[in-house]
């Protein structure tokens, strides 16, 4: 056999390498010294940053893939560090973000039989699987490169996601003789359906006030929904994960808040690699799931995954590629000699609309209007579960793909700090901004510690209105004002970020904040600025956020 000799830590790396992985996040232990020594060894080509926490670890990964495009790998010690690693798992599987953890297991010997093993885990295999796309086992050094390829195939391939490799501690620790190969194709593309695409263009040629909603599968086909746009003259929108597709700024790009006022006379929706969780799910109620929506709209879906047709049944369903199924729509249209209607003037209205409406949600809105006025157009916005970061998501305009990252369905709070410190390790050069409140930056506040080892230029603004603001508004709201577990006491944030060597400021206006954010993106350097929001001052964002209809009964929120 053909091959070096080689560790099974060293075989998963060289594989990494070949995938032109630069970059890997983790906390080594002893069942993954092999595959950290072998990161040493190749320092040349990946740099390896060390968070203090193994949560940390999978976020800083899933930050870097988000805003980069590439997968994000890490490493944690098996048993209580995948545990620790679960929200962050499930955060990137929740906003189907590509993302691969390397992990160990007991010693082949021991495995399966439940002898109490240094961190073994019940069924850790099937743990995985439970939380990932696909997880796998490396059960010796020369099924590294083959197991690390068909990984990569399931993380990028169709709808993308996290994937998981274990392997023994003993098996990564063993020499063997290893044939690395090259890297494999993804799993194959849906072929689009010509007939669909027809049906969907005279669906189109029918329709008066044509909406577009992109979500996240639609990130890396942005030049292609606007030229689809441009041709439909319909407006794009989007709610997380597409925001940025088409520029807030572009006569056609319009936030959720102004796609609501267009939303009454749009006669056909075109969603594409979106959930479409805006219009089903928080402006048409909240209600028992139908997998069939009541029209109108009529709606066509483009989408990658075929169980979306059937979790959300539109008129005509494409199986496709965003890419590949709106350049084939495209074409159609085109080749049917489609004429769109005039709709500028009534987009542009409604956006001045929704403008006038948001602006009652204050402070948020205002301080949200300087972030916007200072960061850059290609800067980076990484939102945490707090007032300011419910606020962003309609008052806060996105102009670039992947720059608007938030968790996704999965509202995992504390997910925007070290998520954002995997953003800045991705691209060092651009301005990264993390909006957190003070529970939430609780949650990681040790990563600063990482943030300033590691020389990571985000800024961080918390905003401190001493709690839990959603939940006490709740409790007030709906429990006749019994706060339970919602009222917080947060250090002195200023003195804790000096603490650690990480540059800190206190603000109290969005006047103030302006000059500090402004000197803290230009030196590039790990900061903390402190936003004091009285406590209950803000204004409830939730309005614009969940429009379903009124019922008789109480209605909790969803993030």
């Amino acid at each position: 056999m053909m091959g070096e000799s080689m560790t099974g830590g060293e075989a998963i790396v060289r594989s990494l390498i070949s995938r032109g992985v630069d970059s890997t996040f983790g906390i080594p232990g002893i069942q993954t010294y092999p595959f950290f020594d072998a990161i040493a060894r190749h320092s040349g080509q990946i740099r390896h940053y060390t968070p203090r926490h193994e949560q940390s670890a999978a976020y800083m990964a899933t930050g870097y893939a988000k805003s980069t495009g590439k997968p994000g790998v890490y490493s944690v010690v098996p048993g209580p560090g995948i545990l620790n690693a679960g929200a962050a798992i499930s955060t990137a599987m929740a906003t189907n973000t590509p993302t691969l953890l390397i992990t160990g297991q007991v010693p082949s010997s021991y495995l399966g039989v439940g002898r109490g093993h240094l961190h073994e885990l019940r069924d850790q295999l099937d743990t995985l699987r439970g939380i990932t796309k696909w997880s796998g086992r490396i059960e010796d050094p020369q099924s590294a490169p083959r197991l690390v390829n068909e990984a990569y195939r399931h993380m990028t391939g169709g709808r993308p996601g996290p994937v998981a490799l274990e392997m023994c501690w003993d098996t990564m620790q063993r020499t063997a003789q290893v044939e690395l190969i090259e890297s494999g194709e993804p799993l194959d593309r849906p072929t689009v359906d010509p007939d669909r695409v027809k049906a969907a263009a005279a669906l189109i040629g029918a329709a008066r006030n044509p909406m577009i909603m992109v979500g996240g599968g639609a990130q890396h086909a942005h030049e292609s929904v606007l030229e689809l746009a441009t041709l439909l003259d319909a407006p794009v929108t989007a709610f997380r994960s597409g925001r940025g597709i088409v520029a807030e700024d572009h006569a056609l790009g319009v936030s959720s808040a102004a796609a609501h006022e267009l939303w009454p006379e749009t006669d056909l929706l075109l969603g594409i690699g979106s959930r479409l969780e805006l219009q089903y799910m928080r402006w048409t109620g909240m209600g028992a799931y139908e997998p069939k929506p009541a029209g109108p709209p009529h709606l066509i879906r483009i989408d990658i995954d075929p169980l979306e047709m059937e979790r959300l049944q539109p008129d005509i369903g494409i199986v496709a590629d965003a890419e590949d199924g709106t350049n084939a729509l495209i074409e159609m249209l085109v080749r049917t000699g489609f004429k769109s209607g005039k709709h500028r003037e009534r987009i542009a209205e409604a956006k001045l609309k929704a403008r006038q409406k948001i602006d009652k949600v204050q402070p948020q809105i205002a301080y949200l209007d300087v972030i916007r006025e200072v960061l850059p157009r290609d800067g980076f916005f990484i939102k945490d579960l707090c007032q300011a970061g419910y606020a962003s998501y309609f008052g806060f305009p996105v102009y670039e793909p992947l720059t608007y990252i938030t968790s996704g369905y999965q509202g995992t709070l504390g997910f925007a700090f070290p998520t954002a410190l995997g953003v800045k390790a991705g691209n060092p050069d651009r301005g990264v901004v993390a909006v957190v409140g003070d529970g939430g930056f609780m949650f990681g506040i040790q990563e600063l510690a990482t943030a300033a080892q590691e020389k990571l230029g985000l800024v961080t603004l918390v905003f401190n209105n001493e709690g839990y603001g959603n939940i006490r508004r709740d409790q007030r709201r709906l429990f006749e004002d019994r706060i339970v577990g919602a009222d917080l006491a947060a250090p002195d944030f200023v003195m804790l970020a000096q603490s650690f060597g990480v540059a800190a400021h206190r603000v109290t206006t969005p006047d103030a904040l302006r000059p500090v954010l402004s000197a803290a993106l230009e030196s590039n350097l790990p900061t903390v600025i402190e936003v004091q929001v009285e406590r209950n001052a803000e204004v409830s964002p939730w309005e614009f956020i969940v429009r379903a209809p009124k019922t008789s009964g109480s209605s909790l929120k969803i993030v």
